[in-house]
């Protein structure tokens, strides 16, 4: 049964009490980090951090921190198989990321919670509560996620490095890009995800934010606000026409169904990344869901497979070779 927030807030407030770590306790000294709803002060490293979105965990695993909660994944429970292996055996499964248990999350005393605004935004004053909670403005900007949650748990230098390590591979991914595609680069792309009732074509999102880093563009019917349209009808197959298509989907029967009948439709087949056999078959978790830097590292793996090229490693002196042309 679920409980109303008057009495969740009475049993968080039991569990702080019995803790014997008031807030103003904790809030003697330390550090104030800012994001989107305010202020937080931390005190010292936070070790006992809970994740709320799935961008928070890829990001706290990337800086080799070991959340003692988080929520579970849409796809893989009850967690994706690429970060499941990093998670300590005896990290507690908080309920989803649009309802989190929230006495799971006070009885596990973290001092540092991570959400996202679009999914936490309701619950913030409670989270508050419980511990100091740093909210990112989006899901989709996972620089600037790895860069909050750094500051927030002093791994500032650990997160930077990442990102010049990302930058690195990003530089090197548009010059090799740039050399096998010719004047053919760079390229206009869809990205595409079929549901069991309706296809979507994304504007925006996680997959678009490293799309774009890396040089590909929108084709200049894709332009609208928001993170994309729904297509009903495959009369509206021409607006997803590109360069290239990236087409991610779920492993279900109804997803499966609308995907053969699609692309079985004439105007499927005459679609100029169709006739040129330029659809790639994406991971839906790296490309949609995982929203951290370990997934926009896989999402890049995934570019270099796809466009046959040969990732540049580094060298003493911090050049770098491959095969093909020199980057």
């Amino acid at each position: 049964m679920s409980r109303s927030i008057p009495v969740a807030l009475w049993v968080i407030a039991c569990l702080l009490a019995l803790s014997g770590l008031p807030r103003e306790a904790r809030a003697e000294s330390g550090r104030t980090v800012e994001h989107a709803f305010g202020e937080s002060r931390i005190v010292g490293s936070p070790q006992r951090i809970v994740t709320l979105y799935q961008g928070a965990t890829d990001s706290a695993l990337a800086l080799g921190l070991e959340p003692v909660g988080v929520v579970e994944s849409w796809l893989e429970r009850p967690m994706y198989r690429y970060l499941r292996d990093s998670l300590p055996e005896d990290v507690r499964y908080l309920g989803l990321e649009t309802q989190p248990d929230l006495e799971a999350i006070a009885e596990l005393a973290p001092d540092l919670i991570v959400g996202a605004r679009y999914r936490q935004a309701s619950v913030y004053p409670l989270l508050s509560r419980i511990a100091p909670t740093v909210i990112a403005d989006t899901a989709y900007e996972f620089e600037a996620m790895l860069e909050l949650l750094g500051k927030a748990t002093g791994r500032r230098m650990k997160a930077r490095a990442l990102l010049d390590a990302w930058h690195q591979r990003v530089a090197d991914f548009r010059c090799r890009a740039a050399a096998a595609l010719g004047d053919a680069w760079p390229q206009e792309v869809s990205v595409v995800s079929f549901r069991g009732d309706h296809v979507r074509l994304y504007y925006d999102g996680f997959a678009w934010r490293v799309l774009e880093q890396l040089g590909f563009r929108r084709p200049e019917g894709q332009t609208g606000a928001g993170w994309g349209i729904k297509l009903v009808s495959r009369e509206s197959l021409p607006a997803m026409d590109a360069d290239a298509i990236f087409v991610f989907m779920r492993d279900d029967p109804a997803v499966a169904e609308q995907h053969r009948a699609w692309t079985a439709h004439p105007l499927w087949q005459n679609l100029e990344a169709v006739k040129r056999d330029r659809v790639h078959d994406v991971d839906p978790v790296i490309w949609s869901m995982g929203a951290g830097i370990l997934a926009a590292n896989r999402l890049l793996d995934e570019l270099y497979a796809h466009y046959g090229l040969v990732p540049g490693r580094s060298k003493s002196g911090g050049q770098k070779e491959g095969k093909g042309e020199s980057c």
